[in-house]
């Protein structure tokens, strides 16, 4: 996640080492990882986070550690095909503009640091990224987006497989039962969150924002459609229920009678997931948490802007 990255150079940082922070400002063609992707190399060449594609991250590796040494900053740009001199060769047949900024003074640490705290808040941030090119000093802005929210209602042996699976798709999950030998810290483990408490109070007491995905995997029909009508109408990114499609049927149908209007139970993916024949638990979730990460690739936004040039003094020109 981005927020681990940031957090790796600002360790750095705090030891007093400076260190590499690497960005994707730009691509041409199909490459591994979009505009926005972000890694950190350290003094000792070690890497947090990725920028895609073994080969060429290797050679972003390697050149930002010289960049680093030398403590300088530079726009790089990567041709990905064979003709480029890597080892195992790459055949996106795309290019990308990687800028390298070192990170080596309070200022920017400073940036740094509040940006890990609105990330952390659950709201999506923005770094500046300076470098040297031809045309002199420039930044770029990165908008990082925050790790979307995952509350899963029912800790039952689908809920407890999804949560663990989400942790490193990047979401911050948290279980919800009524039932405290199921929502533990034993079957849900850091950073994993378990609430004990009645399933649709704690729903509908719940902060959602449109950065919140809410998955309803209870015990069974009475508390799937109690947890339901919890969070109808709320302001979601995604809201999913399990059943058959009688048992949804029958609910929506109870939900309608209720005054439940049809575009709110149009937002409501049920049954849950990706068909992919799934029966198993274990098969359910991987159909689950592909149809989650299917959903946050929906919406393509840009997340880089510039380059802006930057005046002698340091203000943008």
């Amino acid at each position: 996640m981005s927020t681990t990255i940031l957090e790796a150079v600002l360790c750095q940082a705090d030891m007093g080492r400076p260190a590499a922070l690497c960005a994707i400002v730009a691509t041409r063609g199909s490459t591994p990882q979009p505009a926005g992707a972000i890694l950190c190399v350290d003094r000792d060449a070690r890497i947090t986070g990725t920028i895609g594609g073994g080969c060429v991250e290797a050679e972003v590796r390697r050149r930002a550690h010289e960049l680093l040494v030398a403590g300088r900053s530079e726009l790089l740009t990567f041709q990905l095909d064979h003709d480029f001199g890597y080892d195992d060769g790459l055949i996106c047949g795309g290019e990308m503009d990687v800028a390298i900024s070192i990170v080596d003074r309070a200022p920017q640490t400073e940036v740094l640091r509040s940006a890990c705290e609105t990330l952390r808040a659950g709201d999506e941030a923005m770094i500046p990224v300076r470098v040297q090119t031809a045309r002199g000093l420039v930044e770029y802005r990165i908008t990082i987006e925050a790790s979307p929210e995952l509350l899963i209602a029912g800790a039952g042996h689908i809920g407890r497989i999804l949560a663990r699976m989400a942790v490193p798709l990047g979401f911050r999950v948290c279980a919800i039962d009524d039932r405290g030998e199921y929502a533990n810290a034993e079957r849900f483990p850091p950073p994993i969150r378990p609430v004990v408490g009645d399933i649709a109070e704690i729903l509908r007491t719940w902060p959602v924002g449109p950065n919140t995905y809410i998955v309803i995997v209870t015990r069974g029909h009475k508390h799937d459609e109690q947890a339901l009508r919890a969070v109808l109408g709320k302001p979601t990114k995604y809201l999913g229920m399990i059943g058959s499609r009688r048992k949804i049927a029958v609910i929506f149908d109870d939900l309608r009678h209720a005054g439940v209007t049809p575009t709110e139970l149009d937002r409501v993916h049920a049954p849950i997931g990706l068909k992919i024949g799934a029966v198993t638990p274990e098969e359910i979730a991987v159909s689950i948490a592909a149809e989650l990460v299917t959903v946050r690739r929906q919406s393509c936004r840009r997340a880089v802007e510039g380059p802006f040039p930057v005046s002698a003094s340091g203000a943008i020109t």
